[in-house]
């Protein structure tokens, strides 16, 4: 009777000990999975401002625009091999865009620029924007799906706000593409091309300034190009190129924008995945003390065991299995839930953008289950090693 109570309490306490490490892995799977999302669109900007020089407006420029003649001139610095103007303006003036990444943007820049980014991208549907075209827009994967468009559909741009005073002015525009998803800041851009940018930069002026400037002949930035393969210190020393020789600009430091990204990489996962380990943890703690008591309750059977020719290295393997099975078991069902979690977050509610907030990839499989496996089996060592420590003929006298 004393047997089967004792076996009714081991398994609920296994149960309990598995219902720890399930919740722990259950962290670990969703915190990595927002971690592993934000390091997709942290590994886009430094793929993107890994192969580009950004060129603006110098320091203390009254306005952030420079003239487009500029392009010519950064053509001609040694290293160069390509540069585009471009214009960049919110999809949803005065909307708060609750998101890890840029938000809805509107891109306007020549359709050729699309070859020279490290960040390739490939369509869905439909095609790129016609060269010299107006009025023909290209949407990200996540900003087609917020909006409800396909290729055919119309869009007006920008989104008008509720509050949108009087004046305020969008444009319709045509969508001839939908983009591949790119798990980063692309999804949620729609491309337009220059001319059209240049319009919506008329647009933004104040009202006695735009019969006065000339917008097709200034731009808010240009992407310099080097050739494929230029190394990022080369990049930089382009940059200095750029501000020796040409007057009136300012390019940034490729790597200081890149470290920049690293930098917010390495602290946010550090947040993410310290309270999944300091769960798993504590899943590891209530392995152990389950296999303490495990050993405890079954003295007399080790000791049998002991005595008709069970070895140390039997006792150790049996408890040290039982521990690894409990830690297996414990991350296949918080793996399971999590992924359950993560899929039903980014179907059934996604970001207000339409963006997903969570992504689960191979690695996080191999460290949530992997590190639960290995939490068991590291946790049940010393209750395995009492076990194969205790004197058979104490251990039979005991009981």
């Amino acid at each position: 009777m004393e047997t089967i109570r004792n076996v009714a309490r081991h398994k609920l306490r296994s149960f309990l000990t598995i219902s720890g490490i399930t919740i722990g892995v259950l962290a670990l799977t969703t915190m990595g999975a927002l971690a592993e999302n934000f390091n997709a669109l942290i590994d886009g900007g430094v793929a993107y401002f890994g192969s580009s020089v950004q060129v603006g407006a110098p320091d203390g420029s009254s306005a952030p625009i420079i003239p487009i003649s500029k392009v010519d001139e950064l053509k001609k610095v040694q290293g160069v091999a390509a540069a585009f103007p471009g214009y960049s303006f919110q999809a949803k003036p005065g909307q708060l865009n609750f998101t890890f990444g840029p938000g809805d943007q509107i891109q306007a820049s020549d359709p050729a620029e699309f070859g020279w980014g490290a960040i390739r991208l490939t369509y869905a549907q439909g095609h790129a924007i016609d060269a010299g075209s107006q009025g023909q827009v290209v949407l990200g994967k996540t900003i087609a799906k917020e909006f409800k468009k396909k290729v055919g559909d119309t869009i007006d741009l920008p989104v008008k706000p509720p509050d949108a005073k009087p004046d305020f002015v969008n444009h319709t525009f045509t969508v001839v593409g939908i983009l591949n998803e790119t798990r980063t800041a692309p999804d949620s851009f729609a491309y337009i091309n220059i001319a059209d940018g240049q319009m919506l930069l008329k647009d933004s002026l104040p009202g006695p300034l735009k019969s006065s400037i000339d917008v097709s002949q200034i731009t808010q930035g240009i992407a310099v190009y080097a050739k494929p393969g230029t190394s990022l210190d080369e990049l930089d020393r382009i940059a200095a190129r750029i501000n020796n020789q040409v007057d009136g600009v300012k390019a940034l430091k490729p790597s200081d924008i890149v470290n920049g990204f690293k930098q917010g990489s390495v602290v946010f996962t550090g947040v993410a995945t310290a309270a999944a380990v300091i769960a798993l943890i504590i899943g590891g703690l209530s392995v152990v003390n389950t296999m303490f008591m495990a050993v405890a309750e079954r003295v007399r059977e080790i000791g049998l065991k002991k005595a008709v020719g069970a070895t140390t290295v039997n006792i150790m393997g049996e408890f040290l299995l039982e521990a690894t099975f409990i830690g297996v078991v414990g991350g296949l069902l918080g793996y399971g839930l999590g992924v359950g979690i993560v899929v039903i977050r980014n179907v059934f509610f996604p970001a207000a953008d339409g963006s997903t907030l969570f992504l689960i990839t191979p690695t996080l499989t191999v460290i949530a289950i992997g590190f639960a496996t290995v939490l068991g089996a590291a946790a049940g060592v010393l209750p395995a090693w009492r076990a194969a420590s205790l004197d058979p003929v104490i251990a039979l006298r005991n009981e």
